[in-house]
């Protein structure tokens, strides 16, 4: 499609081609879980969707305001990648800028702030999924509102939909419910209060000694779609170890174990 189409239209078209809506996103019970869904829903239309935060370690973790994500719309294999050292709440909605890119045939890197008509297109496309405009009277907040109160009303508004608090600022202040000022002092303010929590829990973290092993993190990461693809042209004899671990990222001997635990559409394992 072309963004002369409308936010509209390529909307309408992304909704119809994923076949979900928002109450089945509203259902999940979690801002992970509604990102699942999401997720399976475009991996099943032929889209490989990742997670990738760093370049191999988390000594190299890369800031989301380099960037949040990135499509590459290749014909044959699109991508989607979203930076996991954003916020969980985030990550449906960079999801969703990235496949409003792949729907425009556009390759592109998406920053912390959209910038550019077709960053702010994406983003319309993707916000408004998400919040349709009808309900941004429910958030109580215009220019008119100070900043604290509209800082619990959007955090409180978020929360119940399952959603991240800067895309519904966003929102606001697209449909001129904020100014620009009010909408950065936001998002500056919950950009801080969410590095804040994000050391705590990493500390708690670091404490206990917990967490999911490697194996089930890298999974993760990948995705269904690029993990059966993978199992596939193993067992078919296409792909090499040494190949197949190119691909995934790891090294040729653990490739299977990778593989082993990996679950596909329809809930069965590799």
């Amino acid at each position: 499609m072309k963004m002369e189409d409308g936010v509209g239209a390529v909307l309408s078209s992304i909704r119809r081609t994923l076949d979900t809506n928002l109450v089945d996103f509203r259902a999940q019970g979690s801002a992970e879980a509604a990102f699942a869904l999401l997720r399976g829903k475009v991996e099943a239309i032929g889209i490989f969707v990742l997670l990738m935060g760093n370049l191999g370690s988390y000594h190299t973790a890369i800031d989301v305001a380099a960037f949040r994500g990135f499509a590459l719309a290749d014909p044959i294999a699109p991508f989607i990648v979203i930076n996991d050292q954003d916020a969980i709440s985030a990550w449906s909605f960079t999801l969703l800028h990235e496949l409003a890119h792949l729907w425009l045939g556009a390759t592109g890197v998406s920053g912390a702030i959209a910038e550019g008509r077709m960053e702010r297109f994406c983003s319309d496309v993707a916000s408004s999924f998400l919040l349709p405009g009808d309900e941004l009277a429910a958030v109580g907040v215009d220019r008119g509102t100070d900043l604290d109160t509209a800082a619990h009303r959007i955090s409180a508004f978020a929360e119940d939909r399952l959603l991240s608090r800067s895309l519904v600022a966003y929102r606001l202040f697209r449909a001129d419910h904020l100014s620009r000022d009010q909408w950065q002092h936001l998002l500056d303010r919950f950009r801080a209060e969410w590095l804040e929590q994000r050391a705590l829990r990493r500390a708690r973290d670091r404490e206990q000694h917990g967490g999911p092993s490697y194996y089930v993190l890298r999974r993760h990461r990948l995705g269904s779609a690029l993990l059966h693809f993978v199992a596939r042209n193993l067992a078919e004899g296409t792909l090499t170890p040494t190949k197949a671990g190119k691909v995934l990222g790891v090294k040729p001997r653990r490739v299977y174990p990778l593989l082993a635990g990996a679950r596909f559409a329809g809930g069965q394992a590799a």
